[in-house]
């Protein structure tokens, strides 16, 4: 994480910011926005470290985008989550990509159970794994279920950058 500096690392948190507001308001993160975030990591990598900067904004950039991408074909998140951690990951080296996104995801997860929790779910939510365990099957969630209703993922893609960024500051 020695190769970051700070300007790019508030810049990509920024953006980051704005896609988690957006996806609050509307549910939708703007094309525009991530396209923006993709030429400023891709551009600032090549300015910062040349030739070997702009292969490790593409490598991040893959990374990101290759790590959401299954959950995205199964229709655990949306094509907007996926973007934006390709997004992220354009900003930083592979290795810093890599955990950025398992950060996101642990983050994804924590705010998936706090939500259940908060909700009152606890136990629905328990009860339908536990049968899907025992059928060795998926059974979707009931529609008053809100373990099957989306929530706002980038907000979990800020918190595992932001966790990544300091994590990976620590010398870790």
């Amino acid at each position: 994480m020695s190769e970051l500096l700070i300007a790019p690392v508030v810049l990509l948190l920024g953006l980051l910011g704005v896609a988690v507001v957006s996806d609050l308001r509307s549910h939708r993160i703007p094309n525009l926005l991530v396209l923006l975030g993709l030429v400023l990591g891709l551009v600032g990598q090549t300015w910062a470290a040349g030739f070997i900067g702009l292969g490790h904004s593409l490598l991040g950039m893959l990374i990101g985008f290759g790590i959401f991408l299954p959950m995205y074909a199964v229709g655990g998140m949306a094509a907007g989550d996926v973007k934006l951690m390709a997004m992220a990951g354009a900003f930083l080296t592979p290795h810093d990509a890599l955990w950025a996104a398992f950060f996101s995801l642990i983050a994804g997860g924590v705010c998936g159970l706090l939500i259940v929790l908060v909700q009152g779910q606890a136990l629905q939510t328990l009860g339908r794994y536990w049968l899907m365990l025992r059928a060795r099957a998926y059974f979707p969630p009931h529609a008053a279920e809100v373990a099957g209703k989306p929530f706002p993922y980038s907000v979990a893609v800020l918190l595992g950058t932001l966790a990544s960024v300091f994590w990976l500051t620590l010398g870790h």
